[in-house]
């Protein structure tokens, strides 16, 4: 017999570690090959891990809801390979104490005294915990300390940080954004305000038959995604109606030859997505992120769709160098990342590192929104039903009045970097690109 060592795989470039949400199989389990052995939750993103060996489980080295590293060792599988065993030492459970001994500026903490957490929904990590309750650190003051991680999430650098600058042991180094590679998570952390403190929640008077529906995880981060964003931008919107009847008749005039030729289906979003990558060709200036006084122009236009989960959630896949594709291309990747976000088969990396985002309101029947921008993006454009509708028609023999497929584009963005100038010309230019759609367009 030899003993496996299972890894938590690599999700990503841009992804570092993951909650465990659930044991699929217990020690003791017998384990067939690609059996699911722990399902684990990156920012919006679900996962099965599943095993890359046959065996038995021997050993679980975390808990539910701990947060792992890519790379660290999660469980033991006992083989029938002639592999080397794994020694005790190297498969035992790692221990808060030994960790937090391990991290400079902690050398004095001791054991952990018992701090409640029932009163917050905020994600914090078991080494967290421990730290804020070896210092004294309420829930309160936590909940008020800015993070670092996905979705804003406190790490153990943050929290040392707030310590060393709280207690005057020293002072924070900042680093100078053209030294670095600023991630999607670090540019998000500095936009938001300094110490934010939580608004105390509000009773609330219930009466028989209410019901009382819990919040799952990614509602949860949904909500603090969406506070969050609002506290860092203030939040512009600029409308405009857009007649876009030749796209509307080249869609139905070309559908179904390219769905017998592709075996795809052809929908309006990757002609939208088409428009927006277009025009943020025109306006580079909307495709840039905030990071305190700094402006970070992206090289890359990376487009995020908001899809809908059949829970009713959201999740936005993310189209990498939309740029770069055809229209051919462009359909099948979102065809592709719709589909498999509905059966939670996306990879964490697919949800990460967007620049622009799309949301398509008028798939529920809405003809408008004024959607809220997805952190560190400036913008998000939202896309309402089209609509038929009388409208004046400017011809060389005057006016007139015609049934014409219309449709309002609406464009929330961060008043901070984009002015109205730059976001009315933004969205006004993606209306004439739908609205000068070549109808004998050969694709």
């Amino acid at each position: 017999m030899a003993q496996y060592e299972l890894l938590l795989p690599k999700m990503g470039e841009s992804v570092a570690e993951a909650t465990l949400i659930k044991w699929v199989k217990q020690p003791g389990d017998m384990i067939l090959l690609d059996d699911t052995i722990l399902e684990i939750a990156t920012d919006k993103v679900d996962s099965e891990v599943p095993s890359p060996v046959a065996g038995k489980l021997v050993k679980q080295l975390f808990k539910e809801d701990d947060v792992v590293q890519v790379g660290a060792v999660i469980a033991i599988i006992e083989t029938d390979a002639a592999d080397s065993p794994v020694t005790k030492e190297e498969v035992a459970e790692p221990h808060i104490e030994e960790v937090v001994q391990n991290i400079p500026g902690t050398e004095q903490l001791s054991a952990t005294p018992q701090v409640s957490f029932s009163e917050t929904d905020r994600f914090y990590s078991p080494l967290v915990k421990s730290i804020a309750a070896q210092e004294n650190i309420s829930v309160q003051e936590l909940n008020s300390i800015k993070g670092s991680g996905a979705d804003g999430r406190l790490t153990k650098d943050d929290l040392l940080n707030y310590i060393q600058h709280k207690t005057g042991a020293g002072k924070m180094e900042s680093t100078p954004v053209a030294a670095v590679q600023v991630s999607q998570t670090e540019t998000q952390a500095s936009a938001l305000p300094t110490a934010v403190k939580a608004p105390a929640p509000q009773s609330v008077s219930l009466n028989g038959g209410d019901e009382l529906i819990e919040m799952d995880r990614m509602r949860k981060l949904i909500a603090e995604h969406m506070v969050m964003s609002k506290q860092t931008s203030p939040h512009v919107t600029s409308f405009v109606e857009a007649d876009v009847t030749n796209m509307v008749l080249w869609r139905e005039k070309v559908k179904k030859n390219f769905e017998k030729r592709e075996n795809e289906k052809i929908t309006f979003t990757p002609i939208f997505i088409e428009a927006v990558t277009k025009a943020i060709k025109d306006f580079p200036m909307i495709n840039v992120s905030v990071n305190g006084s700094q402006i970070i122009k992206k090289r890359d236009i990376n487009i995020g769709m908001a899809a809908a989960l059949p829970s009713g959630n959201l999740i936005v896949p993310v189209i990498k160098n939309a740029d770069q594709l055809n229209l051919v291309g462009l359909t099948k990747s979102v065809n592709d990342l719709a589909n498999r976000a509905r059966i939670s088969k996306l990879k964490p990396d697919e949800t990460q590192n967007g620049t622009f985002t799309l949301t398509n309101v008028g798939s529920f029947g809405n003809v408008m929104g004024t959607p809220i921008i997805n952190q560190p993006q400036v913008a998000i454009l939202a896309v309402g039903a089209i609509k038929k509708k009388p409208a004046v028609l400017e011809t060389e023999f005057g006016d007139v009045i015609a049934i014409r497929h219309m449709m309002f584009l609406s464009l929330s963005y961060d008043h901070r970097v984009v002015d109205g100038a730059l976001g009315g010309s933004f969205v006004r230019r993606v209306a004439d690109y739908l609205e000068n759609w070549d109808v004998n367009r050969e694709i």
